[in-house]
């Protein structure tokens, strides 16, 4: 480093360095340390030996320092430059992302320091880049978990349709408790009962003349033959002979078996039953149901929605607007209807429904878009979630694997480090979420997250999302 004459520290309580010790503990105090003249011509150029990704950067003495920055640097550095050389040093730190040729770029925290010499700055900086590779981690952590979700809900979805449409009625057992895992809704149609009701039960106890043992030994034995030897049994209700293809398979460390059920079901679930079961799920769901026109116009609802709504009458329903009950009104319909036009469907829109007594009930809600050239439309489902987020309020669990995912950065970075970082990405995601949601009208971003204009545009200012189209 460069003296030039000048007198760094003054005597005192700090006694005076020599000039030729005083690079060196500079380089041990700092990451990087540079010198710049009034005329941002870089005079010195100190590197902490402990960091060696920073290479020998001894080039960059004798050249200016905004020959070395980023695009957006430059900017950052000339504001906060000038105020420097009238006299004012800058309050906080300065990020700055350096470059050369365009080969590698870091970022780096700089503080500015005066020491006397002819105007000239000591900047003082931190290595950022352990800080942006754990914001990465946890970026990839989250898509990680992200694409885990979409992928076990895609499973399920194609499970349950498969289930849903099979004819044959099909039942899953576990070999070790006889219990039924799973069946579907053709199965508990021949055995006369609900899905709900028929899942859990001991599958011997839906038989006539067979103990729990017999049949499940019997289930096994007929697996291990060649030729797919089928066990009968009489239904218990209804008397009915049946007769059972078994196959076993392992999962989750036990033995499944999937029976298929090869008798005579009740009827035939034809197009005429669908709509029939349709007609009477819509009245007698614990939901609430709605139809909409494309513009959010109430056509039908259910009971339910009555009930939530506190309504009378349906004729105080149709032909009014969804959104006078929605508690966001207006912002919360355009959500609704804007993203089922865009993707069909939407699944768990949380807001509050406000009642005729100005009661206000927090739901989610999940839409369809129904693609009828006659009468198109939106159905929507709204289920109360009072008891449930009161649920969750007393669930007290860290098993998910979102925290697993965040406690293996552990020995990487500090916890207020972590802490920081994981806050800055969730929050950096909720705005973005609402910014889609509502097509980056700003207005109703704000109200959707529960803050001011000013404090929106000030962190999408901070998470460079002001500009974004």
């Amino acid at each position: 480093m460069t003296t030039g004459g000048s007198t760094f520290w003054t005597s005192g309580s700090v006694p005076l360095i020599e000039p030729e010790f005083l690079s060196s503990i500079i380089g041990a105090a700092s990451d990087i340390a540079l010198v710049v003249s009034a005329e941002r011509i870089i005079l010195s150029v100190v590197v902490n030996k402990t960091t060696a990704s920073f290479g020998d950067l001894s080039h960059w003495e004798g050249r200016s320092v905004l020959d070395f920055l980023t695009v957006e640097s430059i900017e950052k550095f000339e504001g906060a430059h000038r105020p420097y050389l009238e006299g004012k040093l800058p309050e906080r730190s300065l990020e700055l992302n350096h470059c050369e040729a365009q080969a590698w770029q870091y970022p780096v925290r700089y503080t500015f320091h005066r020491f006397g010499y002819e105007n000239a700055v000591l900047l003082l900086g931190r290595d950022l880049r352990p800080i942006a590779e754990t914001q990465q981690q946890l970026v990839q952590a989250q898509i990680a978990l992200e694409q885990g979700f979409e992928t076990r809900r895609e499973f399920d979805a194609r499970y349950r349709v498969l289930m849903s449409q099979v004819p044959e009625p099909v039942v899953f057992v576990s070999t070790q408790s006889g219990r039924l895992e799973d069946a579907n809704p053709a199965a508990a149609e021949l055995f006369g009962m609900k899905v709900e009701s028929l899942v859990g039960c001991q599958f011997h106890t839906l038989a006539t003349e067979r103990s729990g043992e017999e049949l499940l030994e019997t289930l096994v034995n007929a697996t291990l033959n060649e030729d797919g030897a089928r066990v009968t049994m009489r239904i218990k209700r209804s008397g009915e002979e049946l007769q059972v293809n078994p196959t076993v398979f392992r999962a989750r460390g036990q033995r499944i078996l999937m029976c298929r059920l090869l008798g005579k079901t009740k009827g035939d679930a034809g197009t005429d039953a669908t709509s029939v079961q349709a007609a009477a799920l819509f009245r007698n769901s614990g939901d609430a149901i709605c139809f909409t026109d494309p513009k959010g116009v109430i056509a039908s609802v259910n009971d339910g929605f009555m009930d939530l709504v506190g309504a009378g009458h349906l004729g105080d329903l149709v032909g009014k607007s969804l959104g006078d009950f929605l508690a966001r009104g207006q912002i919360d319909l355009g959500v609704l209807t804007d993203n089922a036009e865009r993707g069909s469907q939407m699944r768990m829109y949380g807001t509050k429904v406000v009642n005729r007594l100005g009661s206000a009930v927090p739901v989610e809600i999940s839409t369809t878009r129904i693609e009828d050239p006659n009468h198109p439309g939106i159905g929507l489902i709204l289920r109360d979630t009072t008891r449930a987020a009161s649920l969750r309020q007393g669930d007290t669990g860290s098993g998910s694997e979102a925290n697993r995912k965040v406690v293996e950065l552990v020995g990487s970075a500090s916890l207020k480090e972590i802490v920081a970082q994981t806050t800055d990405v969730v929050e950096k995601m909720c705005i973005e979420t609402a910014v889609a949601l509502t097509k980056n009208n700003r207005v109703a971003a704000a109200e959707m997250l529960g803050l001011s204009r000013q404090s929106l545009y000030v962190k999408l200012r901070k998470f460079g999302l002001l500009d974004r189209p």
